[in-house]
């Protein structure tokens, strides 16, 4: 009897307990839901667990109850608007496999395809965790692919390919963004090999690979397409599937972001290929000849060929060139089929793999050679040879790795240079022989000059020779080319013919002056200007071709062709003509006139009448679209300079209108970033630079203006600021060898540029950082993902910015007064900057905008402090001790410190001033004071180089003296630790004036070494001693890029993004290695160290928001944070006596409201403990009292109550001295085991701990409760505001108070 399946709901009195506990766990899970807080929820969420094991029968391994009951508590998680919620219930559902095997169900299978794969689609649940290293993948996608592998391993074969093939349908029926869609290919080409797939899959497949081309980011899209060939090497059955439906669906692989030849999945797929050669099903029907295509490769590639070479039925129809996509199919397969051939015969005869080539391409071949004496040849027919050949040698191309030793591509060239000869006559006579006469012709001449283009390479490649046929054909090319232009129609209406000729002509000469441009071997002449020359310079600029008539006569197809698209035709033209200018003007740039001089026969025009030239380029601007500027801006780029001084409003009017095109453009467009560079040379070419800063006119101001536009842009579009500081600094050092002689005067003016590099680099959204991971982690997998291999590293990250900067410094020479001017102006913007953002009013926290940009500043000043002399340092120190009293990050204070003390060392004479520090008023040195003192405890360094040692060492153990005897315990620590290193050095030097002290100070430090018991004074000491700024740093060793940019950073606490490996500085090579520059690694034990759990921080720092920080939270013992203003007085002591004098009743109740945000909040709230006379609030941060909103609210009652900072990586101590004191914590918060406000009965000692607006109490600090109270509520809103909620316990515990001490009375 067939089993009916399990029940949707049953009971059976034998296991009521177990299925009473089954519907008690269900309901409670539903429950908790729907309150949507995650720390709430999270607690719940192992009794899902239970669920399953009580669903599942023990005997028979059936289930018991129907799944869809889970189900239902995963879509609620699933459809939760907590994204964090969605995400834990993501994971927990693809952790079900880890621990148990769940039998079959088709419900399970649909729910994974519907809601789960709807889940997936969410970019954000692919974040790292924390802790997690950039580029270390997310957690949530190897997970997903951990759990396709088993599921889909443990399902029915029957079933298996059903599932797959309704996964990746799923995966087309909508646009994935490039996240998912990557995580789910890699994900599937995991799965272990199996025949699963058949046809319908693959078209599936090739539907997916469309979808991920419309995602923005190349590397994403390249690697999700290399994934999505593997999953159906992996799971397609060959058998099912005939090659041509292969060759189709490899088409949808783009070459040039994951396909490329020499890849490891080229490889892989040719190996695949040899594996499966005869396995293919057979096509039923071959489109032409009626015949079964055949299933060996080497025979279907060779029928390919010969069915594409066949010449078309109907010449009629061939006004058009054909589409490029059969010529694309044929060189693909012909050298997939070459290469597996190759493979085969890899360890026997190498000819074999030249024979199968010459069978493939014979036909081919065949064609070529008499494209040149056949003029009957069907004109489609020669379309397709050339289009194929040169896919052929695009194709060909390896990736990644030299072409010299690929045997395929040597055979192919030589096959293609015995054709060259018979090609090029063909072109030659196509392009001059007024062959060409409609509009569809374009896209032949545009064909015939890509060949042309191809052969002139091919050619270079093996040796130029003078006299090759391509050599030969050039002039008569050009000469024809001129010819043609010049017979301009007199009078008569143009036709359409000519103006077509007119076209290619223009196309022609383009093509012929790129050529000559990248071939010296083509000059034909000298110098002296020939009638080519001539010519080109007399043609009338941006001359617009009028649009002919329509021919009567001409064809139907001709004629609707030649009235469309005849303003992107005339673009064309002015864009080949400014092409050929741009030659000429390169030329003979040496007899540009700097000024427009009275010459009256000039013999190049366009070279000799420079303005009107460039009058005539920004008219060009106008007309050009902007895929066809970049000759404009060639030109641009040797006229400005030149004209700068005489015609200095022209030039600003020419960066404007540049700088209009390219702000207009986004940077996803190709043209993008060639025309960026292109812009980016003409203006700030080092000529227009030093010209603009001698003249400080109109020019100066606008160059400076484009460049803090650019820095702007650079925010929104990523890597624009890199092209510039790039191109900059090339520019300013020519190269390493002769940098001192090289003059850094012009750089001086635009020094700005420079600062900005320095401190370069934004805070990026959450969504976009996640795609910069995604990116990352593609890119750690090196050659293992062929998209790496295809696509070029552009190196457009931010980090790149101030990695071009910092290398440019340090080629810098001191000894060179430029360079020293340089440095020193660079040095007092940087800490004119730092004094700049440290006024600024924004929120200063740990890893804020204002952090990043200051520890970038202190990093570059200093990679430049071996630059300084002691002048200079004269005229900034005090502005470097003064950064030293300013409330600074703990990284900052690292490097401020660090700077400090290679100042002393390199200059002690700078002493007298440091010392000075210590004499400030305490409250000035109350929050740096630790500063100084850290910079003491290197004081064997500082002293290094001075004879008389004695005197300094008084003086430090003077002032360390008296700051051991603070009343803070923070300032105490970092004194001692002075102590004990000046104490060590004193015993060195034997000074004697010291000697009646010794057995005091060696008692104390050894008191201190010696604390009883395991307080944290004891803690906190051996944690000081143990940090790494004084037990492993050392200043002068640990000079070097990778301290400065990524250890320290990394050992600060400072966020991963701001962390930059020394990987990336010999990775970015556009900048030179000074050969004699050998401080890039740090030799010693600083980059095994791990960040402690000491962190250095201002005591009293007015922070807007508290540190993440956790390990201050137990820094100090005598004085615990909260205490600092009463360091001697017990907390409960102040509190009774304030309340005593004023005249008020005593109570027990301490409300803690450190998570409350809302000054609203914290105002009301403040109002009310006041009013039922509350012993004490405490808040995150006592700056909150100022804020107006709170003050509104709380009528002055701040002055009447006791307020107590407590920031909340304190709160876990501050609750658990509480508890010692006798205080029960009390959460406002509702959980499973929370007690009705009405049924409960507080301490006299009752602590109030408040939860956060939106988040509630984190689980942490649930943990440290005593009792969670929750308020009876009757309405569908399930939670009240925060202080309407404190309020009512306030009054409770008041009213119970009340009652209890009226009792007492009586």
């Amino acid at each position: 009897m067939k089993d009916p399946g399990p029940s949707l709901f049953w009971w059976s009195e034998k296991k009521k307990d177990e299925l009473l506990k089954f519907w008690e766990n269900y309901i409670l899970i539903m429950e908790t839901l729907e309150g949507n807080q995650i720390h709430v929820i999270k607690p719940v969420l192992p009794k899902l667990n239970s669920l399953f094991e009580y669903a599942v029968s023990e005997e028979n391994g059936n289930w018991l109850f129907h799944p869809s009951w889970h189900m239902c508590i995963y879509k609620r998680m699933f459809e939760s608007e907590n994204k964090i919620l969605t995400k834990e219930g993501v994971l927990h559902f693809l952790e079900l496999y880890e621990t148990k095997v769940l039998p079959f169900s088709p419900e399970f299978s649909e729910f994974i395809i519907g809601p789960l794969m709807d889940a997936l689609s969410e970019s954000s649940l692919y974040s790292r965790s924390p802790g997690q290293l950039i580029g270390s993948g997310s957690p949530l996608g190897l997970k997903l692919q951990k759990f396709l592998v088993t599921y889909i391993s443990l399902l029915p074969e029957e079933i298996k390919s059903s599932f797959l093939l309704k996964c990746i349908q799923k995966m087309s029926s909508r646009h994935w963004c490039a996240i998912p869609i990557l995580f789910l290919s890699k994900a599937l080409a995991n799965v272990p090999r199996c025949k699963a797939l058949g046809i319908e899959a693959l078209l599936a497949l090739r539907d997916v690979l469309q979808c991920t081309m419309i995602t923005h980011q190349i590397l994403l899209r390249g690697a999700a397409q290399c994934y999505l060939l593997q999953t159906a090497m992996n799971l397609v059955d060959v058998e099912k599937v005939s090659l041509s439906d292969i060759s189709t669906f490899l088409m949808c692989l783009r070459q040039e972001e994951s396909l490329g030849r020499g890849t490891s999945l080229w490889t892989e797929l040719c190996d695949w290929l040899r594996v499966n050669e005869n396995c293919f099903r057979r096509a039923s029907d071959c489109s032409c000849v009626g015949l079964p295509e055949p299933s060996s490769l080497n025979a279907y590639v060779k029928n390919l060929v010969q069915e594409y070479m066949k010449s078309p039925a109907l010449e009629r129809e061939n006004c058009f060139m054909p589409d490029w996509f059969e010529a694309k199919l044929v060189a693909m397969m012909v050298l997939l089929a070459v290469d597996v051939e190759g493979m085969k015969s890899q360890y026997s005869e190498k000819r074999r793999t030249q024979n199968v080539l010459r069978i493939f391409l014979d036909p081919l071949l065949e064609s070529l050679m008499k494209l040149g004496t056949n003029a009957y040849m069907p004109l489609l027919k020669t379309d397709r040879c050339l289009q194929l050949l040169v896919k052929l040698l695009h194709t060909c191309m390896l990736k990644g790795s030299s072409t010299q030793d690929d045997e395929v591509f040597t055979l192919l060239q030589n096959f293609v240079m015995s054709t060259t000869e018979s090609i090029s006559e063909f072109i030659l006579r196509r392009l001059t022989m007024n062959e060409l006469s409609s509009v569809s012709d374009l896209d032949r001449c545009h064909l015939y000059l890509m060949v042309l283009t191809e052969l002139i390479n091919l050619h270079l490649k093996v040796g130029w020779k003078r006299g090759n046929p391509i050599w030969r054909v050039i002039s008569p090319l050009k000469n024809a080319s001129i010819r043609h232009l010049q017979e301009m129609d007199h009078g008569q209406e143009p036709t359409l013919g000519a103006q077509v000729q007119r076209v290619i002509s223009m196309a022609a000469l383009a093509t012929v002056c790129e050529a000559t441009d990248r071939t010296p071997e083509l000059q034909l002449g000298s110098l002296e200007a020939g009638p080519t020359e001539r010519f080109l310079s007399a043609l009338p600029l941006n001359h617009t071709l009028q649009k002919p008539h329509a021919e009567e006569e001409s064809s139907l197809c001709e004629e609707s062709s030649s009235s469309q698209g005849w303003g992107k035709i005339v673009a064309q033209y002015i864009h080949d003509q400014w092409v050929c200018l741009s030659f000429l003007l390169k030329k003979y740039h040496t007899l540009i006139p700097t000024s427009e001089g009275e010459i009256l026969e000039p013999i190049l025009p366009a070279v000799q009448m420079p303005v009107r030239t460039l009058q005539a380029a920004l008219e060009a601007l106008t007309v050009l679209p902007s895929d066809q500027v970049l000759p404009v801006f060639h030109c641009m780029k040797i006229l400005v300079p030149k004209l700068l001084t005489s015609s200095e409003s022209l030039c600003v009017e020419s960066f404007d209108m540049a700088w209009k095109i390219i702000s207009a453009l986004s940077n996803t467009q190709l043209v993008f970033w060639s025309n960026l560079k292109a812009f980016v040379q003409f203006v700030f070419d080092t000529k227009v630079l030093s010209t603009a800063a001698k003249i400080k006119g109109q020019a100066y101001f606008k160059i400076k203006e484009i460049m803090y536009k650019i820095i702007e842009m650079s925010a929104i579009k990523t890597g624009v600021f890199n092209t510039l500081i790039s191109y900059c600094c090339k520019s300013w050092i020519v190269s390493a060898s002769n940098v001192s002689q090289v003059s850094l005067s012009t750089a001086k003016n635009y020094s700005e540029l420079v600062l900005e590099a320095c401190i370069f680099g934004t805070v990026f959204r959450r969504d976009q950082r996640l795609i910069q991971d995604v990116q990352t982690y593609i890119e750690n997998l090196g050659h293992d993902c062929a998209a790496n291999t295809v696509i070029e590293n552009t190196k457009r990250e931010d980090h790149y910015v101030r990695i071009c900067a910092v290398k440019f410094l340090c080629l810098l020479d001191g000894s060179n007064m430029s360079h020293k001017l340089f440095v020193e102006d660079l040095a007092i913007k940087l800490l004119d900057k730092d004094e700049l953002v440290s006024k600024s009013r924004t929120r200063y926290y740990v890893n804020s905008q204002q952090h990043r940009v200051k520890n970038r500043i202190w990093q570059a000043l200093l990679v430049i402090f071996p630059r300084f002399d002691q002048n200079f340092l004269n005229r900034i120190i005090d502005k470097i001790f003064r950064a030293g009293f300013i409330n600074n990050q703990a990284s900052i204070k690292y490097f401020i410190e660090w700077i400090i003390i290679l100042i002393l060392h390199k200059f002690p004479q700078f002493l007298p001033k440091f010392w000075d520090c210590f004499s400030y008023g305490e409250e000035n040195l109350k929050t740096s004071i630790c500063t100084f003192l850290s910079v003491l405890s290197h004081l064997d360094i500082i002293t290094q180089n001075v004879p008389e040692k004695k005197p300094i060492l008084k003086q430090a153990f003077i002032i360390v003296l008296q700051w051991c005897f603070s009343h803070n315990f923070s300032i105490r620590l970092y004194a001692l630790v002075a102590l004990k290193k000046i104490w060590s050095m004193c015993k060195t030097w034997h000074v004697e004036e010291f000697d009646a002290l010794t057995s005091v100070i060696e008692s104390s430090l050894s008191q201190v070494e010696n604390m009883p018991g395991a307080g944290n004074a004891k803690k906190n000491w051996q944690r000081i001693q143990e940090h790494f700024f004084f037990e492993t740093f050392h200043p002068l060793k640990d000079y070097c890029l990778e301290t400065i940019f990524y250890i320290l950073p990394r050992l600060s606490g400072l966020v991963e993004d701001e962390w930059i490996a020394i990987g990336k500085f010999t990775r970015f090579t556009d900048i030179p290695l000074d050969s004699g520059f050998q401080w890039y690694l740090s030799p010693t034990q600083l980059c095994e160290r791990k960040p402690g759990d000491w962190a250095q921080q201002d005591i009293g720092s007015n922070s807007g928001e508290a540190d993440d920080q956790s390990e201050w939270t137990d820094v100090q013992k005598k004085i615990i944070p909260w205490k600092n203003n009463v360091p001697d007085l017990d907390l409960e002591l102040v509190f009774q006596d304030r309340v005593a004098k004023l005249g008020k009743s005593i109570s027990r109740l301490i409300v803690v409201a450190s998570l409350i945000d809302k000054p609203t909040n914290l105002g009301g709230l403040c109002r009310t403990c006041e009013v039922f006379g509350a012993s004490a609030l405490t808040v995150g941060s006592l700056q909150c009292t100022r804020d107006k909103q709170f003050q509104c609210l709380s009528v002055s009652a701040e002055q009447w109550l006791p307020l107590v900072e407590v920031r909340p990586p304190q709160l876990i101590d501050f609750l658990q001295q509480k508890k010692a004191e006798g205080y029960t914590v009390i959460g406002v918060e509702q959980t499973a085991r929370s007690i009705d406000l009405t049924q409960y009965s507080f301490p006299e000692r009752s602590l109030l701990l408040l939860g956060n607006e939106r988040e509630g109490i984190p689980a942490n600090l649930i943990q440290q409760l005593d009792v969670c109270v929750e308020i009876p509520q009757q309405g569908i809103i399930r939670s009240l505001n925060v202080h309407v909620s404190g309020a009512l316990l306030i009054w409770e515990y008041t009213r119970q108070q009340l009652l209890k001490h009226g009792d007492t009375k009586s």
